[in-house]
Order: structure tokens, then sequence, then C-alpha cells
């Protein structure tokens, strides 16, 4: 039997990319689109090893390119990503097409830390 959401997820044509866990997360965003130049920032609501969604007022477009930047309690993050989801007046989701090779380890301690909370 199939769930409403599952129904409704079908209907709208959306599926959940997402191949890793999302936990609750809130570090501050800065990205820059690196076609327009265009600079937004926002707080992440959620963290994966895959992606993140960030809080923005001013939205980016589905599918723009981003270099950006995690910074929580004086640790960075810094990336390569890609704007999959857009929820206008609310922010965007992030899929990681890179992980800058000095931040991986900090990414890695953030998300072993949030499964350990869990």
């Amino acid at each position: 039997m199939e769930s409403d959401s599952g129904k409704r997820a079908k209907e709208s044509g959306v599926r959940d990319r997402r191949y890793s866990i999302r936990y609750p997360f809130a570090a501050d965003g800065e990205m820059l689109e690196l076609q327009s130049g265009n600079r937004v920032s926002g707080a992440t609501s959620d963290l994966s090893l895959g992606g993140c969604f960030v809080c923005v007022r001013r939205t980016l477009e589905v599918g723009a390119r981003v270099r950006g930047t995690l910074t929580h309690e004086g640790q960075q993050v810094k990336m390569f990503a890609v704007v999959r989801v857009v929820r206008l007046r609310v922010g965007m989701g992030l899929e990681f097409l890179d992980i800058d090779p000095g931040s991986n380890p900090t990414l890695l301690t953030w998300i072993e830390y949030l499964c350990k909370a869990r």
C-alpha cells in the first residue's frame, strides 16, 4: 500500500534523490554562484555527506553551480555544489559535487558527531 506522501511525490514529479541521511544542523553558509557571480548567505537547517539545505532569503536557480563555505563553531567546510531544490522564500537544497580536501575531515567529524547525538 502506498503512502499519501508517496502519491504526492509521484503526482508532482518529485522523487527523493538523497543518498545520505540528513541530520538537523545549523551552520552559517556563504555561496558564490559561479556563472553570475551572485552571492547569497544564510544558515543550514540540515546536513549530510552528500549535501545540505540552506535557508536563504534570495535563492539561486535549480542547476546553479556554487562555491560555498559552511562555518560552524569556528570550523569551515569549503565545497563545490549544485542547487538541486528551491523552496521560494525558504531556501535551497545543495548537492555536494566536491569537498575541499582540507575540509573533508571537518565534514566527517560533524557527521560523526551528529550520528552519535541521534
